[in-house]
């Protein structure tokens, strides 16, 4: 890794003027007298300083509206920093705004042509590298025919082909790896990870906290147009879930404390990662004592079922001691337990859990008693307390939670409460972690070495 920055950001800023009404643009134009009085500036960068080394992947991370696509794309020399400077250093490949440059009357083989020169190639560079964008894009014959007949996947195809076929010193990415199917992300992935190891500077925008921690070298925290903190990827995210989750009465406390933190870092030159909000606890605290509460863990997605005669309380994950946590530490073992109040009699009543990953997809969960085996009876003003133990064999992430209650009726098994993401919590990270994928299934390795006979 070359001592001098391929990207040298200094003292940035970017303002842009909001008009009370359209003519004043005009008038600002027209009336003698200083512009300003005719528009409010509106900040969406201030005081940006950072740098980042030839080889290195950085990450940014940060709420909607935090600054991150306008500072990727001042980098990128789309738009002009109003205050400080902005040394880049080699070719930039920016998957961006895909596709921004096309033009609809033309054929996808005309586009690649044109759309490779914008991004820095030559003609003949284009014609070297046309088969291999042509069959990373895999829309057949339709790279002879007009985009406008393209469906929207088949132009994202396109355009991200001949952005991800550059070759560049530097690949600038904004969340432009979630288009199309499954297959063609993980083929996106595939030519990002080449491209790094090639020795590419990668710079790119993501929500997935996993991703960024398993990508990147660094990573950088925005928040409304600030560098709010940077370091280890591990250290940066558990601040960005901090303030994410932060209840909006401790928002700004808290911001300030990571900016604070973040100095303090600096000044000491401390390296060390640290896994959670608060302080790292010592190796010889079980997994269920270093599980904590955080406050600002709240599910916003939270779908109850229409009641009939029975209302789960609002459900808590508990240590096995009864304190209440939702930040949980991996291989540790948690109660997930809420309360039940029947206005009526019920009877075959079960009670279920089920864990789902942030987009959904259900890993696993369990009923009180099997399907049609149930003998409980419930009577009116009755209260049950359910409890579901468990073990967080779980990668780092965040994990949503369901509750339900059932009983049979006239027309068989139906739910009388049901409640959709009514609780969530964080898996921590674990440095020592072996298990691949979301779930731990405790897989044990065992490497054998066979002698060899030389005869």
């Amino acid at each position: 890794m070359s001592s001098e920055p391929i990207i040298e950001v200094r003292g940035m800023g970017k303002a842009y003027p909001m008009y009370d009404k359209p003519h004043h643009r005009l008038l600002q134009m027209m009336v003698p007298g200083p512009s300003s009085r005719w528009y409010k500036e509106f900040q969406a960068l201030r005081n940006v300083d950072f740098s980042v080394h030839r080889g290195e992947t950085v990450g940014i991370v940060g709420c909607n509206g935090s600054g991150k696509s306008t500072l990727l794309q001042v980098i990128c020399g789309t738009l002009a920093p109003s205050t400080g400077t902005v040394h880049v250093r080699g070719r930039v490949a920016a998957l961006l705004e895909l596709g921004a440059g096309f033009n609809p009357e033309f054929t996808g083989r005309e586009n690649v042509y044109l759309n490779g020169s914008v991004l820095g190639l030559t003609r003949s560079e284009i014609a070297a590298r046309f088969d291999d964008i042509a069959a990373f894009a895999d829309i057949g014959e339709f790279i002879e025919q007009p985009v406008k007949s393209y469906s929207s996947g088949m132009y994202i195809r396109l355009a991200f082909a001949v952005a991800i076929n550059v070759t560049p010193d530097i690949l600038v990415i904004d969340e432009a790896l979630s288009v199309g199917d499954e297959a063609f992300q993980r083929k996106c992935y595939a030519r990002i990870n080449a491209i790094r190891d090639a020795g590419a500077t990668v710079l790119f925008v993501s929500h997935s906290a996993g991703t960024v921690i398993e990508l990147c070298d660094r990573a950088i925290l925005m928040d409304r147009g600030e560098v709010l903190a940077h370091g280890t990827p591990k250290f940066v995210v558990s601040r960005y879930h901090k303030l994410i989750y932060a209840p909006v009465e401790k928002a700004a406390a808290i911001r300030e404390g990571i900016r604070d933190e973040t100095a303090t870092r600096l000044k000491t030159q401390h390296v060390e990662d640290v896994a959670g909000a608060e302080s790292a606890p010592e190796p010889s605290v079980s997994p269920e004592d270093a599980a904590y509460l955080d406050e600002g863990l709240v599910p916003q997605s939270t779908l109850r079922y229409q009641t009939r005669g029975a209302t789960i309380s609002p459900p808590r994950i508990e240590t096995l001691q009864g304190r209440r946590v939702n930040v949980l530490k991996p291989g540790g073992e948690y109660v997930y337990t809420y309360t039940v109040s029947f206005q009526r009699a019920a009877v075959a009543v079960r009670f279920g859990m089920m864990i789902k990953t942030i987009t959904g997809l259900e890993l696993g969960g369990a009923a009180s008693t099997p399907a049609g085996m149930s003998e409980l009876i419930t009577g009116s003003g009755d209260v049950l307390t359910a409890r579901f133990r468990f073990r967080a064999m779980l990668a780092q992430g965040v994990y949503f939670l369901n509750a339900g209650v059932t009983a049979h009726d006239a027309d068989g098994e139906t739910y009388l409460d049901r409640l959709i993401d009514v609780a969530m919590f964080r898996v921590m990270p674990d440095e020592q972690r072996l298990a691949t994928g979301t779930i731990d299934f405790h897989v044990a390795s065992e490497i054998n070495a066979e002698a060899v006979l030389v005869t």
